[in-house]
């Protein structure tokens, strides 16, 4: 089953996704994750993307579709995958549309504005590993140090307030006329995220297999 989970930046996509993948063994795609490294590698598309990532922009379709390309054409995708994080605009849809792949299910996790900007601007990410953390739900045992690989832990750019209300205006403006385009064809369900991430799992599940 190929699915696109949609939100605004701090939905809780990737978590809903990890979930998702375990429960259907397949594999969650974040296209987010695959620019990060990029940029952490210094590739090419990673210093093309950086630019646009810092100023909470979204990095142009070529970019973005070149590493996807060469993401759902490995192995572990042969049964299916999640994307989270692409499309971001009805264009890139449409470009998904002509690769020929074939969407089954479009998920939207809804979550207001306000409990966005408190979630993402508590978020922390390990520069080593890359494990994410957060300062209300998920601390560090020792501050500022990461759980898993002792490396430092610090606020991502695109996780400050200025920032993340750039990213809900981009959002609003690029992402969103997608839930109008794959409502079109049938295949967007809404699911409301809850406080509980297990709670927005069973509904998430709920609408997949619905």
């Amino acid at each position: 089953m190929n699915l696109i989970f949609l939100g605004a930046p701090g939905a809780g996509k990737g978590t809903q996704a990890e979930i998702v993948c375990d429960k259907l063994g397949i594999p969650a795609i974040s296209t987010g994750n695959m620019l990060r490294e990029a940029v952490k590698n210094g590739t090419p598309a990673g210093l093309a993307a950086k630019e646009y990532m810092d100023r909470g922009d979204l990095v142009p379709d070529e970019a973005v579709i070149g590493i996807l390309k060469d993401r759902i054409a490995q192995d572990d995708c042969k049964k299916g995958f999640i994307l989270d994080g692409f499309p971001r605009t009805v264009e890139q849809a449409e470009a998904l549309d002509k690769m020929g792949v074939n969407i089954d299910k479009v998920i939207e996790i809804s979550v207001p504005d306000e409990k966005i900007i408190a979630r993402l601007s508590g978020r922390r990410v390990c520069e080593g590993c890359g494990a994410s953390y957060h300062l209300d739900y998920k601390p560090t045992k020792v501050e500022g140090i990461c759980d898993s690989c002792g490396a430092k832990v610090v606020q991502r750019v695109d996780d400050k307030p200025e920032t993340v209300l750039s990213r809900l205006e981009t959002y609003r403006e690029k992402t969103a006329p997608l839930k109008g385009y794959y409502e079109a064809k049938g295949k967007l369900v809404t699911v409301e995220g809850q406080e509980e991430i297990a709670d927005t799992a069973k509904l998430t599940l709920a609408a997949i297999n619905g």
